[in-house]
């Protein structure tokens, strides 16, 4: 059901996503093609924050600062997973894998790089502040407009 914290929540960490991702453009280097990497972020983060964060209001203040960090850890994983997936799929079409458990490990393998150059100050501190601020900015709007 549609609340007002779920739209709050969801709207937060889509620009959260949007700003983590912008901050994680310069350590992907010169030579990536970035595509729709920042909007696919938000995306990732709207469905997060909606999901997790504004599901779970409701139990305090001190609670939904846990909450918003467990979102921002979850918005930081499927972005990894589904952008290493895309990576692995790019690369098995270009034949660079012996088979399809080489694809599975290959994907592994780039989902651990790209965790490695996401772990930046910026992309990391992003990611806190929408945790820290995010989850009490959603209860707070439970507690306004219930």
């Amino acid at each position: 059901m549609p609340t007002s914290a779920k739209l709050v929540a969801a709207v937060w960490f889509a620009l959260m996503g949007w700003l983590a991702a912008n901050a994680h453009i310069p350590a992907l280097g010169e030579s990536a093609s970035f595509g729709r990497f920042r909007e696919i972020t938000a995306l990732i983060g709207l469905i997060c924050g909606w999901r997790i964060l504004g599901g779970q209001v409701g139990k305090g203040y001190a609670d939904s600062i846990g909450t918003g960090l467990k979102t921002s850890i979850v918005l930081a994983f499927f972005a990894v997973l589904g952008f290493s997936a895309y990576q692995m799929v790019g690369e098995a079409m270009r034949m660079h894998y012996d088979g399809p458990m080489g694809a599975m490990l290959g994907w592994v393998e780039l989902m651990m790089a790209n965790a490695k150059n996401m772990a930046t100050v910026g992309v990391l501190g992003v990611l806190i502040f929408a945790g820290v601020v995010g989850g009490p900015l959603a209860e707070w709007t439970w507690r306004r407009w219930k």
